[in-house]
């Protein structure tokens, strides 16, 4: 009887998929008191999402503030020096000098002093005054194309204030046509609002892999697959035994993440929590079941780790939409980024902490979400066998 199941599946298991309830608790009670006793898995299952998100949350930005400014008057005028202010009062920029000539910008810039100037030409109050048109340059260092133009948004928003807040005293100045704008869903154009939600997508997509990397390969490495093997336990039995203690670590993960998203970063929850619970638990289950897959493939724990890491941080940084735009990807990266699970969930969060939007819109990424659950599981399940090398 024990060389029957040190060499093959016993009968009961080869019935089929059948599941037994208490076969199914019995495993997934096993699987609970081995994770228990290991403080690295608890430490990887419990501590490192909490502490991604908050070292992620507050180091990751694509706020601009402070940016380093130098003035170039050529006017020497007291308007001049009010729209000096205005960019100093702004809270986007921060003044390092005063250059007296616009050809001092350029040493300014090659030694990182600064990182955008403006330029106020001979006679601007005069034009002012007159009502005619009083160009100003800005001039940007284009090294860091993002700061660039953000920057280059401040400027032109700071004018325009500044603008309006001359024309209300009386002077003749010229007015440059005023949009009303408003902002949905981000108002305060936050980039924490956005990156926080997306962190807790890229999180979960890593360490959901990672944590069941180990699993069957700690089995063969330790020598339990024997004593596994020669149970009545079914192979559906086996992975979803094993699956249940991390779906219940990484439904709690998801809750404490999106709770510090909220009382330490500000970030709005405007959705239903039920709804990204449900939604959760399948892209949970399917980054699971895809770490179990690759456990049960290498039968290393250090071979499985490394594989986890490249199948799951990579595509989920890089092709997510979590820190580059897709719309700009070449057409067959944005075709490859179809086929990551972490880039509709990304859509899901993203829409239920900021937009506070349901199944009626989110029902094609809760249809993607259910059937990664159940590739996930499936090829944990075809992968894993009761079998034992002669």
């Amino acid at each position: 009887m024990a060389d029957a199941g040190a060499h093959g599946e016993s009968a009961a298991a080869r019935r089929g998929p059948a599941l037994d309830r208490h076969r199914l608790l019995a495993m997934a009670r096993k699987e609970w008191i081995q994770l228990t006793r290991d403080p690295r898995s608890l430490t990887l299952a419990f501590a490192l999402p909490v502490l991604l998100l908050v070292l992620f949350g507050t180091a990751i930005t694509w706020d601009v503030r402070n940016v380093e400014l130098i003035v170039v008057d050529e006017d020497r005028s007291a308007l001049s020096r009010s729209l000096t202010e205005a960019f100093t009062s702004s809270g986007h920029f921060r003044l390092v000098g005063r250059r007296a000539r616009a050809a001092e910008i350029a040493g300014a810039f090659e030694r990182g002093e600064a990182r955008i100037a403006v330029v106020v030409p001979p006679g601007f109050q005069a034009d002012v005054a007159a009502g005619s048109a009083a160009p100003l340059q800005a001039i940007v260092d284009g090294s860091d194309a993002n700061t660039a133009t953000i920057a280059l948004g401040y400027v032109r928003a700071v004018i325009q204030q500044w603008s309006v807040r001359e024309a209300s005293t009386g002077r003749p100045a010229r007015l440059p046509l005023v949009a009303d704008s408003r902002v949905w869903f981000n108002e305060d154009l936050a980039s924490r609002n956005m990156i926080v939600p997306g962190l807790v997508a890229v999180i979960m997509a890593i360490i959901a892999a990672m944590l069941t990397s180990l699993t069957l390969a700690r089995e063969w490495e330790r020598g339990t697959m024997e004593q596994l093997a020669s149970t009545p336990v079914t192979r559906l039995e086996v992975v979803l035994g094993k699956l249940l203690p991390y779906a219940a670590i990484g439904l709690a993960d998801v809750a404490v993440t999106s709770a510090l998203g909220v009382a330490l970063f500000g970030v709005p929850f405007r959705g239903s929590a039920l709804l990204l619970g449900g939604l959760s638990l399948c892209f949970v289950l399917g980054a699971l079941g895809l770490g179990l897959f690759i456990s049960a493939v290498a039968k290393s724990q250090m071979l499985a780790t490394q594989i986890s890491m490249v199948a799951s941080f990579l595509p989920a940084f890089l092709l997510s939409g979590f820190m580059f735009a897709i719309d700009v990807m070449p057409p067959p990266l944005q075709a490859v980024s179809m086929l990551v699970p972490a880039r509709h969930f990304l859509v899901v969060t993203r829409g239920v902490f900021l937009k506070g939007v349901g199944l009626d819109v989110l029902w094609v990424q809760a249809a993607i979400m259910v059937a990664f659950a159940a590739l996930g599981v499936g090829l944990a399940v075809r992968a894993f066998r009761k079998e034992l090398s002669p």
